[in-house]
């Protein structure tokens, strides 16, 4: 009753300033996101009944192709309730005759369904609210920028570089100015904006929120940017890979575990110790699994290369730009709030609900388990000779789906987050994404991904 009475609340409110309509968003199985938008009058219904739409979308694949491969799903027979969150409805600043909400995925009864990926980090986050635990988590978010109608980011990007350069972004001015406005009216805080190395790339950094929140933030930050892009003649593209050359594009997990308020990853001379140690170390352990849930796409795997500051190898460094597990310590400067650890292996391929909560989970089987910490590595190991990185114990990740599909089945700690059903549509996606892969070329699949996200 008290969500309806405040969806009515905040229609009412809304419609007196001229919106329209509300986004039902949500994120598939691809990290692509959908929605349905509903009138502005129809919002205290939808936040009361839902709205209804094809169970298929869990196993839709990252070409819009639905795949009948997992049992569970084998049909098109089935519908599930989308019901708004309304505490996190934000009018769009871009698209000021709309409102956006992310979604809570339920069957038509109303009882969860199992399926829905911000149920599986909830669950998560209450496992570690029950085990004393907090956790912080913000995305830094990089992105191609095009003008619009481009068909290839390479050959007409929408600025010149330099990297890191404030000359490059002279001639995106308005676009510039248009995501700082916009992301403050849409409740979104931004750490920071720059030019960065890859073509015509950006990088915006999203403050570090509560998980649930900072996966909505990352789905509203996608529909800020890109109507901001479209107003000014531009477009964005989030893929793990605009070229094969190219530096790719990464949306970097950066999270802290806190208990009673202190941050555990703080530690001294530049290492986490006992439980913050264990937490690394959790995420060390299960990387592989990990990095099937946060880069599953097969451009993700094209991206994951030695040299391109992407992680290639299973290691964790100190402000190591190579490692896919960055770890960045508190300073006196910054204090031990600061301290965190990146998850370099994570792109806009990822569901942001799914990939906090295998993090979470694989940091929290860390501190239970308190699993031996190997010594940070401060080079790139893919500059070693095979032996060298045998003897470090320093091992590539997955390269291929097939590969990331074993890991992640040979860690139940990680494919267990996801419970039997989402696993087996989560599995199903993924196959049909590599079938299709596997008649293309490289040069294609980046292609055909290329504005998907």
């Amino acid at each position: 009753m008290a969500m309806t009475k405040a969806a009515s609340a905040a229609a009412k409110d809304f419609a007196a300033a001229g919106v329209g309509g509300v986004h039902l968003a949500w994120a598939d199985n691809n990290g692509i996101p959908r929605s349905r938008v509903v009138p502005i009058a129809g919002l205290a219904d939808a936040a009361t009944r839902g709205v209804g739409a094809t169970s298929l979308f869990a196993v839709f694949d990252s070409r819009d192709a639905i795949t009948y491969g997992h049992a569970g799903l084998a049909t098109p027979s089935g519908d599930i309730r989308l019901v708004p969150v309304v505490d996190r409805l934000r009018r769009l600043a871009g698209q000021p005759a709309l409102a956006w909400a992310p979604v809570r995925q339920l069957t038509k009864d109303g009882e969860p369904w199992p399926y829905c990926q911000r149920a599986v980090l909830e669950r998560q986050v209450a496992e570690g609210t029950r085990r004393g635990l907090e956790f912080r988590a913000g995305y830094e978010l990089e992105f191609a920028v095009a003008p619009a109608g481009s068909t290839d980011v390479v050959t007409t990007p929408g600025h010149p570089g330099p990297a890191y350069s404030p000359h490059a972004l002279v001639g995106l001015d308005g676009f510039v100015a248009a995501l700082l406005h916009d992301f403050a009216a849409n409740g979104l805080r931004i750490g920071q904006l720059h030019a960065e190395y890859g073509v015509a790339q950006l990088e915006l950094s999203l403050a570090a929120t509560d998980p649930v929140s900072a996966a909505d933030d990352q789905l509203l930050a996608r529909q800020t940017i890109h109507a901001a892009a479209r107003a000014h003649g531009l477009a964005v593209s989030f893929a793990p890979l605009v070229g094969l050359g190219a530096a790719g594009n990464g949306w970097h997990l950066h999270t802290s575990v806190r208990r009673k308020g202190r941050n555990l990853l703080d530690g001294a001379e530049n290492t986490p110790e006992g439980d913050g140690a264990g937490y690394l170390a959790g995420l060390l352990r299960d990387l592989p699994a990990l990095t099937a849930i946060t880069a599953p796409s097969v451009p993700s795997t094209l991206r994951l290369r030695p040299g391109y500051f992407a992680g290639a190898y299973a290691f964790w460094g100190v402000e190591n730009r190579e490692a896919p597990l960055r770890y960045v310590p508190g300073t006196p400067l910054l204090g031990a709030d600061h301290a965190n650890v990146e998850l370099k292996t994570s792109d806009a391929s990822a569901n942001p609900y799914l990939a906090l909560a295998v993090v979470l989970a694989a940091g929290m089987a860390g501190i239970e388990d308190a699993p031996a910490l190997p010594e940070p590595i401060g080079e790139d190991p893919g500059g070693w000779t095979d032996g060298e990185r045998e003897t470090r114990g320093v091992r590539r990740l997955p390269a291929d789906t097939a590969e990331q599909d074993a890991a992640l089945l040979a860690s139940p700690r990680i494919a267990g987050v996801l419970g039997d059903e989402l696993l087996g549509a989560f599995r199903a996606v993924r196959a049909s994404d590599a079938a299709w892969a596997a008649d293309h070329t490289a040069d294609e699949i980046v292609a055909a991904h290329l504005w998907r996200y």
